[in-house]
């Protein structure tokens, strides 16, 4: 058997969250272990086509841990949210509403990595962080929660002890399922086309979502892919049309693609291959139990929209690094975890709700619910205190930055 393990926290997913939460509570001071089943990335392999959009907060957060750094080469600035209102008869653009970063901040709004270099430039950067451990391979099979600790059983065979356990596991979330604790879950019988492309006209670094029905389809701005601009589309869809739209080959998928980008950017060409993800909201019951803490996914999971997604779970990662700062001899204990649900629950439902209302809303096929639509964010962007409102609250709450 190998040697026993004990660690101030072990978290168990290595994704992208669960990388973030290793860095930031390594950077904090403690001993941390992360564990993820998945194999390593190998360089060459089929790459991840999704990227991941960062919110101030987020990179704040980010830079804090000392990642940012590391990642900002990769990064393209988002200076513009454009919303495009194609809800009319003919599917063409019939409004274009400009969320300008510059009516709130001196900064972008935030910033678009691929998923394929966070992965890599977050693990290079924990392996020269001595109190941290990325263990690639090696999953969470057993968890028994003590009073003053969590025993953990690794696929491997490793017992770990930690004060504190972090399920960053991702929806169907293991440690979730280990500890006994249940979801609620919003279906909407959508899926997440999730691709790449290039395009002849430049984004501008202008992420543009394009309603009509069925859901949004957003093009957010990547660095050029062989001299030719490019862009992360995440097309959101019924899921028969998912369907018949996944079946396709290349150049007919393009071609129905750039359609339903309006032509904004010229023709669109793929630049790698497509996967599908089904869209719902689902919501732990609980956040805590024990010495475990849900962060992520584990804890909830959102559709595709306003990078709200990763952005809350960073949140949940700067709760709990606060938590942990502010009384590190209480790391893991009830004190600590009441805090935190505490804190975190009410954020999470409101953001939950308020990214399942605009959903339902971009799923909108009778035409009076588009043209409904389409007059209430016309109303919305007109008002400039409105506007700068629902800006600065899509940013997320402040307080991910340096703790006191």
């Amino acid at each position: 058997m190998p040697d026993p393990v004990d660690v101030d926290i072990l978290i168990s997913g290595g994704g992208i969250a669960g990388l973030a939460a290793t860095a930031v509570l390594a950077r904090a001071g403690f001993s941390v272990l992360c564990v993820d089943p998945a194999p390593p990335v190998v360089e060459g392999a089929a790459a991840d086509l999704r990227s991941t959009a960062f919110l101030q907060p987020s990179v704040d957060l980010l830079a804090w841990a000392g990642l940012w750094d590391r990642l900002a080469p990769a990064a393209t600035a988002l200076q513009v949210m454009r919303i495009v209102d194609a809800g009319g008869a003919d599917g063409a653009p019939r409004a274009v509403h400009d969320f300008d970063a510059a009516d709130v901040s001196d900064r972008p709004f935030g910033w678009n990595l691929p998923n394929r270099a966070l992965r890599r430039e977050m693990a290079a950067h924990l392996a020269a962080v001595p109190n941290a451990a990325f263990r690639a391979g090696v999953g969470t099979a057993r968890v028994t929660l003590r009073e003053a600790e969590a025993r953990v059983a690794l696929s491997d065979g490793t017992p770990v002890r930690a004060r504190l356990l972090v399920a960053a596991d991702g929806r169907d979330s293991a440690v979730r399922q280990m500890l006994g604790i249940p979801v609620r879950t919003w279906r909407y019988g959508q899926k997440a086309l999730t691709f790449a492309v290039t395009h002849p006209i430049p984004h501008g670094h202008v992420s543009t979502e394009v309603h009509r029905t069925g859901g949004p389809f957003t093009l957010v701005p990547l660095p050029d892919h062989e001299g030719m601009p490019a862009s992360a589309v995440v097309w959101m869809e019924r899921g028969p049309e998912a369907e018949r739209l996944m079946a396709l080959d290349d150049a007919a998928f393009a071609a129905e693609a750039t359609a339903r980008s309006c032509h904004l950017f010229g023709p669109l060409t793929l630049a790698g291959g497509r996967a599908a993800w089904p869209v719902v909201t689902q919501t732990a019951a609980r956040l805590t139990a024990g010495r475990a803490a849900l962060v992520a996914e584990a804890a909830h999971v959102m559709p595709p929209i306003g990078a709200q997604g990763l952005n809350t779970s960073l949140a949940d990662i700067a709760t709990l690094r606060d938590l942990a700062v502010a009384d590190a001899a209480g790391l893991g204990g009830p004190a600590m975890l009441d805090a935190y649900e505490a804190a975190r629950r009410p954020q999470v439902e409101l953001r939950a709700r308020g990214v399942d209302a605009l959903n339902r809303a971009s799923m909108a096929g009778a035409p009076p619910l588009r043209d409904l639509r389409a007059a209430a964010l016309a109303v919305l962007h007109g008002a400039a205190p409105i506007r700068r409102t629902l800006m600065r609250a899509g940013l997320g709450r402040p307080g991910t930055g340096a703790p006191a």
